[in-house]
């Protein structure tokens, strides 16, 4: 008996050994895997088996990183520093002190007091931790100074490395009147609208009746779904103008507008793309983000059920192409909207990583926080467009503190009683910030946890998001755990029939949770109206 068991082991353990060279073979080829495996050692860097990415220990890199962040972002871009044997230095306010990425990082400095206008957005004192701690480069994550060109450039005055894009690429594509004037040069698709600054409610209503009805008015320098109005009519886009600039103003120092066609009932779907300082770009697929509240997301997945290889490479090429063009150097993503013609329009690029980027990694072996670090460093990209693959499917629930019964999701702060992350499931990824006896703070964003999932297939993958979200424990606090799940169980979304009006369009009234014999009502409905059949396009 403890023999064979063993021999289980055993065997086990070299089939494991070979899909890992299977992995390496698949990215770099079979020569070249060989080449390096007799020369020097391969080190794999994982995450619960999630993603994989080979790297060589002799590659000279920086010898010291500081994130300019907080929380999952910054915890997960320690992880893979110290994978790569970079030391790393956090920054924190004063009621982070004891925060999970402090306790992570090698060193950490306290850069002010809670509010982020005084502590994580305080150029002044990060530069003078950067200083006190000699770190060589600075990764900002995302959210904060990551599109900030000022401290871009103050990095580059000291001779730092930015773990992104330079100011040009971050300046160019930050303004939507720009980057949308650039995309179109580039012959990517855009969006029929007024590519110049709306001067005031008169213009805006002129330029909407000849664009014609519904408009998109909206930030020139926005992001988050903030200082964006739709419009129907004049009246409306007279509010529209007026609420929009009064937002943008106050959340970017920024009044500028723009106006567009609106794209009504599109879908939200963006392709990542990696870029390096010697010319060469890829793109990595695409991420599936129609389910958003707020205009915020809330649940990606990776690939889209409703992509076409033909449809799935225009937008990546499309995507390429606009990156060259800016000399975009670092992981980036552009994001689009497509319709229900697979017509697709340039939205914005934004120029960091994502908070989605998991996803990404799941189903390309990639990892995307060493790849940036590489290429900042000045080497090239490892790999081809041909290398890029599609491997089974990845599903992401962003878990906030917040009640899913108010508005989708409105904040709720407390100390986190109880928190166990359901990593017994198999092939589940948790990227958070926080564990039990944490603080979620007013302060700050109420994220609690990115929950990934992956499977061979999209059924699979949704299968172990069930399991995972009903194995989560968080206590303390209110979470949207709720929704999520009866998002992913939604005939609808199962059949992958989404758009950015999911929300509303199944919960019109708001979310107020469905009973047991609701939900076997919808099943049984659906399951009729098609047959019986509810998923098998994506098995």
């Amino acid at each position: 008996m403890m023999a064979a068991a063993s021999l289980r082991r055993v065997g086990a353990w070299q089939q494991r050994q070979q899909q890992q060279r299977g992995a390496l073979e698949r990215l770099f080829g079979a020569r070249a895997c060989i080449a390096q495996l007799s020369k020097w050692r391969w080190y794999l860097i994982t995450s619960r088996g999630l993603h994989s990415t080979a790297y060589d220990p002799n590659e000279k890199t920086f010898e010291k990183l500081l994130i300019a962040n907080r929380g999952e972002i910054a915890c997960r871009v320690i992880k893979t520093c110290k994978k790569m044997g970079i030391k790393t230095v956090a920054i924190h306010s004063d009621v982070d002190s004891s925060a999970v990425h402090v306790k992570m990082a090698d060193e950490a400095v306290c850069v002010g007091p809670a509010p982020t206008s005084k502590s994580y957005l305080n150029m002044d004192a990060i530069m003078e931790a950067i200083k006190k701690t000699r770190a060589q480069a600075v990764h900002p994550g995302y959210g904060f100074l990551s599109e900030n060109k000022e401290f871009s450039g103050r990095l580059a005055s000291e001779g730092v490395a930015f773990i992104g894009p330079d100011m040009h690429a971050i300046q160019a594509m930050g303004d939507k009147i720009e980057s949308k004037l650039l995309a179109k040069n580039a012959k990517v698709n855009t969006i029929p609208g007024f590519d110049g600054v709306v001067k005031d409610a008169d213009e805006a209503v002129r330029i909407a009746r000849e664009i014609g009805y519904p408009v998109m008015i909206k930030a020139s320098a926005g992001g988050g779904g903030k200082g964006m109005r739709i419009a129907w009519d004049d009246e409306e886009t007279r509010e529209g103008f007026r609420f929009s600039s009064q937002e943008a103003a106050s959340s970017f120092g920024d009044d500028r507008l723009l106006i567009e066609k609106f794209i009504d009932n599109p879908r939200h779907i963006e392709i990542q793309v990696l870029a390096d300082k010697h010319g060469n770009a890829l793109w990595l697929n695409e991420r599936e983000c129609s389910i958003q509240r707020r205009n915020q997301k809330v649940i990606e997945e990776a690939p889209s059920t409703f992509l076409d290889p033909e449809t799935r490479r225009a937008m990546g090429e499309q995507a390429v192409a606009l990156a060259k063009a800016v000399k975009y150097s670092s992981a980036g993503t552009v994001e689009f909207l497509i319709d229900s013609k697979k017509n697709f329009f340039f939205l914005e690029m934004n120029t960091r990583l994502q908070v989605e980027h998991p996803i990404t990694e799941c189903i390309t072996g990639l990892d995307l926080v060493q790849e940036m670090i590489r290429v900042a460093k000045g080497y090239p990209l490892r790999h081809k467009q041909a290398d890029i693959p599609i491997n089974g499917w990845a599903v992401e629930c962003r878990v906030y503190a917040e009640d899913p019964y108010k508005s989708f999701g409105l904040p709720s702060i407390g100390r986190l009683s109880q928190y166990k992350e359901p990593l017994h499931v198999p092939n589940v990824r948790v990227d958070s910030g926080i564990q039990q006896g944490s603080e979620i703070s007013i302060y700050y964003d109420p994220m609690i946890s990115k929950l990934i999932t992956y499977g061979s297939n999209r059924a699979e993958a949704l299968r172990r998001m069930e399991e995972a979200l009903d194995s989560y424990v968080i206590r303390g606090v209110a979470h949207n755990i709720a929704l999520l799940r009866e998002v992913i169980i939604h005939p609808r979304f199962v059949q992958g029939d989404i758009n950015t009006k999911f929300l509303p369009d199944v919960y019109p009234d708001g979310f107020k949770g469905w009973s047991l014999m609701e939900m076997l009502s919808i099943w049984l409905g659906a399951g009729m109206a098609g047959g019986g059949v509810m998923c098998e396009n994506f098995l």
